[in-house]
């Protein structure tokens, strides 16, 4: 068959969607964030590993315009059109789905995503899709639909499709049991060369090392996780450290990667045992000194120290990390497992060891006062400036609870919602969704220009050490400007 995997190029007054790859979705001003759609690029990898014809095209990361998108598909001359969604952007592709069919009866569609995983019969009565597929694993699931569709095998688990007037599933759905049956992401394919963030060395590429996130305390239980929920069913499943490590080296002797960035829910750092089995991965294939790494992480898993030494000597660069509240209260009602005292120490056993850490924050939750805002950005400053080096960062956002999360269903219950919640638009427009006593727009601006703090400037400054640094300080303050303007009333 042949096969379009897509983004089209939806935005919204000028601002770009963050779609791909993205657990929490705001339309940006920023153009420095392309982040690489990695289960979306194992789809398209599985399928040409399956003989089809495959056509991928980003529109929103390649900034293509309407008629430049339209003519590539068109002239591709798809079977089938398969795009990710997500709840803030989900009417416009089922707008841009009922326009096409109109267009195209014959060409049919396929929709995938976390909001669909909860509600797959919504897009199929207020659209003219052909198939949802549900759960995270749609790669697979896409790969098997296609060869069904040619008389290969049966449907996969979790799809919903039509019969007539008649709307029908195969049930629920399942997840790989051994990701190392995947195959390396064909990286030609899937223009790897076009994506990339502010914080990372370039060139740069994005990697898997599972799927799912699983802290030391359990399973994953962060309320507002979609992913999560939506998904993984709050399991966490790891590759091997010797498969990974095997496509690392591919990216680096074959592609040039300067960094690779995991961005598996908490990478698989929670794993202490595979920490130090990949570190002897890459050092028996002589890749240590010859490619940086970075994750995200859990600060709890941070505690302790001989984690923090094995990332050091085996290259990590800089790790991801969710501090989310300076407040224990709220990461308690948030379903965090580790406090505020544990990410703290976390963080710094990290700076200890010469990592770099980005710190990621939300505000804007309808039980925070103004003073425990102020406790989160005390929190946030002082974990920013403690032994700053060149590349250390933090990110602010709104709270953002989206529908079948626990944290949606809170805001039903206590009626914390200032939006209609059904009013999926509302999602993403960087605008508080759920009350809340403080100015939250105005807290998420004031905690980006913490990088404007003199003290995190001249610390970064002094300790950039080569041109990619200097070029990294560049990308990062053209992408603080976008933020700060994302912000800005």
């Amino acid at each position: 068959m042949k096969v379009a995997v897509v983004y089209p190029p939806f935005n919204f007054e000028g601002k770009i969607p963050l779609l791909s790859q993205n657990r929490v979705f705001i339309y940006t001003h920023s153009e420095k964030i392309k982040i690489y759609p990695l289960v979306m690029a194992q789809a398209a990898t599985l399928l040409k590993v399956n003989g089809h014809e495959v056509l991928y095209l980003d529109g929103i990361n390649e900034r293509l315009g309407w008629e430049e998108f339209d003519k590539q598909l068109n002239d591709f001359s798809p079977e089938l059109v398969f795009m990710e969604t997500k709840v803030p952007i989900i009417r416009r592709h089922w707008e841009y789905i009922n326009k096409e069919k109109v267009k195209y009866p014959q060409r049919r569609y396929a929709l995938a995503g976390d909001h669909i995983s909860f509600f797959p019969d919504e897009s199929m009565k207020k659209s003219k899709v052909d198939f949802v597929i549900t759960g995270g694993d749609y790669d697979n699931s896409l790969s098997k639909l296609v060869n069904c569709l040619e008389g290969k095998g049966d449907l996969p688990k979790g799809v919903y499709f039509r019969d007539g007037e008649e709307i029908k599933n195969t049930g629920e759905f399942e997840l790989i049991a051994d990701l190392d049956s995947l195959p390396n992401i064909d990286r030609d394919l899937t223009k790897w060369h076009i994506y990339g963030e502010a914080y990372l060395q370039h060139p740069c590429a994005y990697i898997l090392s599972g799927r799912g996130c699983r802290g030391v305390k359990g399973k994953a239980v962060c309320r507002f996780c979609i992913w999560q929920f939506a998904f993984w069913r709050c399991t966490a499943r790891l590759r091997s450290p010797a498969k990974v490590v095997n496509e690392i080296k591919l990216l680096v002797e074959h592609y040039g990667v300067k960094e690779v960035f995991d961005d598996n829910e908490a990478g698989a750092i929670w794993n202490k045992e595979w920490v130090e089995e990949f570190y002897q991965q890459m050092k028996k294939q002589d890749l240590i000194g010859k490619v940086i790494l970075s994750s995200n992480a859990r600060a709890d898993c941070l505690l302790d120290k001989d984690v923090c030494k094995t990332l050091k000597k085996t290259g990590f660069r800089l790790l991801k990390i969710g501090l989310e509240s300076g407040n224990d209260h709220s990461l308690r009602r948030l379903g965090k497992s580790a406090r505020v005292e544990e990410i703290r120490r976390g963080i710094k056993n990290a700076k200890d060891f010469g990592l770099r850490v980005m710190v990621t924050i939300m505000v804007g939750y309808p039980w925070e006062s103004e003073e425990d805002v102020k406790q989160t950005y005390r929190v946030g400053k002082e974990l920013l400036l403690y032994k700053t080096h060149c590349g250390d960062s933090l990110e602010a956002n709104i709270i953002s609870s989206y529908p079948g999360t626990p944290l949606f269903n809170d805001a039903l219950r206590y009626n914390w919602f200032d939006i209609d919640p059904y009013d999926y638009e509302k999602y993403g427009l960087a605008k508080p969704i759920l009350k809340t006593p403080i100015d939250a727009e105005k807290w998420c601006n004031t905690i980006w220009r913490l990088h404007l703090h003199p003290l995190f400037i001249f610390k970064s400054l002094l300790t950039s050490r080569s041109i990619y640094d200097i070029k990294l300080l560049f990308r990062g303050a053209s992408s603080l400007l976008g933020h700060i303007k994302d912000y800005l009333k």
